[in-house]
């Protein structure tokens, strides 16, 4: 191979970013120009990956932490050889409809295997990935038969870098000693505000040494030998690797390079050119590829004999190890639920608070889940999330099933999307409802990407008592409910919460399963799938215990709160009312049902509701309509016992009927 290909080929890499942004009139030229270097390495060279089969189990990971260079990534899969993007995707760069988004978009493009651009999340995510691929090498592994042999790559910038994410990610990877990740570290100087030295002046390099990171420096990224050693060097470590590569952001333009200028505007048009004729390239028309740039990083053919190779290990894997083979099969590789899991699930029907059921169903299902995996931001006894007899994950045990996360609430989310994203095991995590604040941008992109995280978020009201307002959760449902494609879960007793698990791991995307302190009654038999609508009726109950045929009031109520709901209604009933209580633990699945069965549940015609829920009202008038009420948190709560809360806040039911004879009399008098 001769230098001026690699380097033809490197500039091509350089010439499609900056047409790519020129023709969008938007962008991030800068970073892809610097680092074309790094990815024509990684990608041609150092990283076994098929672009015929983007979903191969043993393939290496790449995450672009840095999502905004997301030409980069387009330019470097192109080349490759990948079926997508095509150039004319390059061309319709950030256009309506077009795989190549402005950051990278996993549900886009096959081979992009995370979604990037909010800044810390990748490097977290690729973390999550590696601790995945350990679980699985372990569990999978035998003499002579390493068929789970990959690495996570990527690059990430000065911003991801900055980020409290990747801070508590690269404690932990360094804690775990993840050895399977390799960063490149794009340390360019700049930022969009101008020069590093503006807010970021630290030695990185020993911040990350201190973190227990394998850590060395390129001096100059235009110095393929130097990048090649220092990655060989890296997959020789045992421990998480960064090198910090010094590059231009920007590399070869004579006017923006090195500056803020390169970083997230197209360069125009007279720029473009006279980078061109810097760089020596002699084409004139945008989005030109050389035939034999193409020709020499399609990495095809070399990808399908490592592909090959390696199902001609895992064929005689499968015939020394029959029963591993079939569960890698199933799990790495089709990522499908055993038939029977659902006959593991437990019958709880026991006073006690919905944490404690979750825990119950936690243990129940990991003996029939192996790919079940977890734990929490160090609450694990207050969360209820361990796994009993299934040991700690840790630097010198990898067969581990509880995940200790340590007070990382963001990076524990985050990690749990790298881990779903890698596939062969299920994660779930967990802290207290009020700390999905600290997980929420993770959380978006779990929704955003589809992708089944389970999070467990307990103490989920008032009812969490004397630690306060501070802990206590009042607009957390709301703001998660008005995530699109998340589930929220908050079941009312065993059986819901039973239910709950059963739906979350079900599910194509994210699940939110909110769970209480305080015990809770069971509410009578019914079917652990009843929570699989969303919302359900519980029960009807009119005079004398006897059930009309048309209610006059209908009480709506989640988690907690359903208790008072079903009070409510023999005080009511008393009254000579019939009354429908219905259990509403998951509005998305409720709303996501057809017509009928809604106005099964909540007949149109009537108008008279009441809604009970220990958060904000903002969204039950979707429910209540304007005839009907809510009885919410107004305001924060405050540290005393919960069943003084309870009682000061108006969740009793004595207040419910209260309120429910309200909406009565406005209708009638109305």
């Amino acid at each position: 191979m001769s230098s001026d290909l690699a380097q033809l080929s490197i500039n091509t890499v350089r010439t499609l970013a900056m047409d790519a942004v020129q023709a969008a009139n938007s962008g991030h030229p800068g970073m892809p120009m610097g680092c074309a270097p790094l990815a024509y390495v990684l990608f041609r060279e150092v990283m076994e990956h098929d672009p015929t089969d983007p979903s191969w189990a043993d393939r290496d990971r790449f995450v672009l932490s840095a999502g905004h260079g997301s030409m980069l990534l387009y330019a470097s899969l192109h080349l490759a050889g990948y079926a997508a993007p095509t150039l004319d995707d390059l061309r319709n760069f950030r256009q309506l409809h077009a795989p190549t988004a402005g950051h990278p978009e996993n549900f886009l493009l096959d081979a992009v295997e995370t979604t990037t651009g909010p800044l810390g999340q990748g490097f977290a995510n690729g973390v999550g990935m590696a601790l995945a691929i350990e679980r699985l090498a372990e569990e999978f592994n035998q003499p002579g038969h390493d068929i789970v042999d990959h690495r996570v790559y990527g690059i990430v910038s000065d911003g991801d870098l900055m980020e409290g994410v990747a801070s508590e990610a690269a404690s932990l990877a360094g804690t775990l000693q993840l050895g399977r990740v390799t960063y490149l570290y794009d340390d360019n100087d700049i930022t969009i505000d101008g020069s590093t030295d503006l807010a970021f002046t630290e030695d990185v390099l020993a911040r990350f040494d201190a973190y227990g990171w394998h850590t060395q420096r390129v001096e100059d990224g235009t110095d393929l030998d130097a990048i090649r050693a220092a990655i060989s060097a890296a997959d020789t470590d045992p421990r998480p690797s960064l090198i910090a590569v010094r590059t231009v952001i920007g590399y070869g333009s004579p006017n923006k390079a090195g500056t803020s200028a390169a970083h997230g505007a197209p360069l125009g048009d007279d720029e473009i050119a006279a980078t061109k004729d810097a760089l020596g390239w002699e084409a004139t028309e945008p989005f030109h590829v050389p035939a034999e740039v193409r020709s020499h990083l399609d990495v095809r053919a070399r990808g399908q004999q490592q592909r090959e190779a390696w199902e001609s290990r895992f064929d005689a894997y499968r015939t020394e190890h029959p029963d591993l083979a079939a569960e890698f099969e199933r799990r790495v590789i089709r990522g499908e639920l055993p038939s029977d899991w659902v006959d593991a699930l437990p019958d709880l029907d026991a006073r006690d608070a919905t944490r404690k059921h979750s825990g119950a169903t936690i243990q129940a299902l990991a003996g029939v889940l192996p790919e079940l995996i977890g734990g929490s931001a160090d609450l694990a006894a207050s969360n209820n999330t361990d796994v009993k007899d299934g040991g700690d994950f840790s630097a010198t045990d990898r067969s581990g099933r509880n995940l200790r996360f340590g007070v990382r609430e963001h990076a524990m989310a985050s990690m749990a999307n790298g881990m779903a994203l890698h596939g062969g095991v299920i994660p779930y995590v967990a802290s207290f409802l009020i700390f999905t604040d600290y997980c929420r941008p993770a959380i978006r992109l779990s929704a955003l990407m589809g992708q089944r995280v389970i999070y467990v978020m307990t103490h989920d009201s008032i009812g969490l008592g004397e630690d306060g307002p501070t802990h206590q959760p009042i607009e957390h449902l709301a703001a998660l409910r008005a995530i699109p494609g998340l589930q929220v879960l908050r079941p009312a007793d065993g059986t819901e919460t039973v239910g709950a698990w059963k739906r979350a791991l079900e599910a194509d995307g994210p699940s939110v399963i909110a769970l209480t302190r305080q015990g809770l009654p069971p509410l009578g038999d019914r079917p652990t799938d009843a929570i699989d609508r969303g919302a359900y009726v519980l029960r009807d109950v009119g005079p004398d215990g006897a059930a009309g045929d048309t209610p006059d009031v209908v009480l709506l109520g989640t988690g907690s709160e359903v208790q008072h709901c079903v009070e409510a209604a023999e005080l009511l009933a008393a009254d000579g009312l019939t009354v429908r209580v219905v259990s509403m633990p998951s509005w998305e699945r409720f709303a996501a049902q057809d017509r009928s069965y809604r106005d099964e549940v909540l007949p149109p015609a009537l108008r008279a509701r009441v809604a009970v829920e220990a958060a904000v009202p903002f969204g039950w008038e979707r429910w209540v309509g304007d005839a009907g009420a809510v009885i919410g948190m107004e305001r924060f709560g405050a540290s005393a016992p919960a069943e003084e809360l309870f009682e000061a806040f108006g969740f009793t039911a004595t207040n419910v009927a209260e309120v429910a004879r309200g909406v009565l009399a406005d209708l009638r008098d109305g």
